[in-house]
């Protein structure tokens, strides 16, 4: 614990937040990427203790939030099924599908079980060669080597009952994507550590040229997030656009060898469609052909599906950083973290669950002075 309270230091918080005043001259807009830092930033209040003028955008950064809804309706329909039994993290079961989600499903009669690794799936898979066994694979740079390893495993045991479901995508396209969009705002970027740990960061000097932003890598502690702003400040303030390591006893440049070259063993860069974005090119892995038997869309030939999201729902504006959750008509109304018209509700790293969790009742108290009852 003595670890982790040296970067919750509210002594060098200061003085981290004092530097960065002493920088700013003219507003800036940042994104941090993942939403681990987003709750971070919003349980401790690190965007409200920041300069005026500097903007947090919060982006696309959870794996459960920008899950695509066809994706959802396809593990509902395969967890649905009596031969199958369904595996997936917890924070998967109530991501709202069309009309339901994996906990209706289970309610129903479906096998659906939590599991907190893939390889507790596999032995799953083992343990009941009479039955199909999915693991709902998804998620950024970070989860997608301990899945591949299990198709790996999977293939060198000759399992043949267990299978993938993948929804994998990866950040640089996203951060592309972003950047080519007609409303986009932002000027630098705060880079997710855990993502660059296992992938380095040889993809972001090109992005940073072409786009001529500043990312800075940084973790996920209060100073952690401070740090990464300062360098950020620093660079946007004197001109410059280059990627900076604000996060090495985590990162180092070339990342972690083994995971890259289990990935790309098992995995193959395609087209991926993130949920409230659209398909953004070569932004997500599938299964390379010698692993495709154990690919659960092909094995299971899930067609048919009507995807539909709910109409009141602006979870894709939040997701792509153009509104604030508290702005959405419905937040904390009719979408609450047991009522989620979105999977930003849903998710422990959605951007509506941190200000549904940590602000909502200082929302409910501005608004309250903003229209004092007569």
């Amino acid at each position: 614990m003595k670890y982790i309270d040296e970067f919750q230091d509210p002594e060098l918080a200061r003085r981290l937040l004092d530097e960065i005043r002493a920088t700013v001259t003219r507003p800036w807009a940042l994104m941090e990427v993942c939403g681990g830092q987003t709750h971070t930033i919003i349980r401790h209040g690190i965007d409200q203790l920041l300069p005026d003028g500097i903007e947090l955008i919060h982006g696309p950064g959870c794996p459960v939030c920008v899950t695509p809804l066809e994706v959802i309706d396809k593990a509902l329909e395969i967890a649905s099924r009596p031969d199958v039994i369904f595996c997936s993290f917890g924070d998967m079961l109530r991501v709202p599908g069309t009309g339901r989600d994996l906990f209706q499903v289970r309610s129903e009669g479906g096998d659906v079980r939590v599991v907190y690794s893939p390889l507790d799936a596999l032995g799953i898979a083992q343990q009941n060669p009479d039955r199909e066994v999915v693991f709902f694979g998804i998620g950024f740079e970070t989860t997608a080597p301990p899945n591949a390893m299990t198709v790996h495993q999977a293939r060198r045991l000759g399992i043949p009952n267990f299978s993938l479901l993948v929804s994998h995508v990866r950040v640089p396209p996203a951060i592309e994507a972003i950047m080519q969009s007609p409303s986009c705002r932002v000027q630098a970027f705060l880079a997710a550590g855990h993502v660059c740990s296992v992938m380095g960061v040889g993809e972001y000097p090109q992005l940073a040229e072409k786009y001529r932003v500043p990312i800075v890598v940084t973790g996920f502690e209060p100073l952690d997030i401070l740090e990464g702003v300062r360098r950020t400040v620093r660079q946007l303030e004197s001109g410059e656009h280059t990627v900076e390591n604000a996060y090495p006893r985590a990162v180092t440049p070339e990342g972690n060898l083994a995971a890259q070259a289990m990935l790309d063993d098992v995995f193959e860069v395609t087209d991926r469609a993130w949920r409230g974005i659209g398909v953004i090119p070569d932004s997500g892995w599938r299964l390379s052909p010698r692993y495709r038997d154990y690919d659960a869309e092909h094995r299971f030939s899930v067609t048919g599906i009507d995807t539909r999201e709910p109409a009141e729902c602006r979870s894709g504006e939040v997701l792509q950083g153009l509104l604030k959750p508290h702005e959405c008509e419905v937040f904390g109304t009719t979408c609450t973290p047991r009522t989620p018209l979105g999977a930003t509700m849903v998710s422990s790293e959605g951007a509506c669950a941190a200000y549904y969790l940590y602000r909502r009742l200082d929302l409910a108290a501005a608004a309250r002075e903003e229209s004092p009852v007569v």
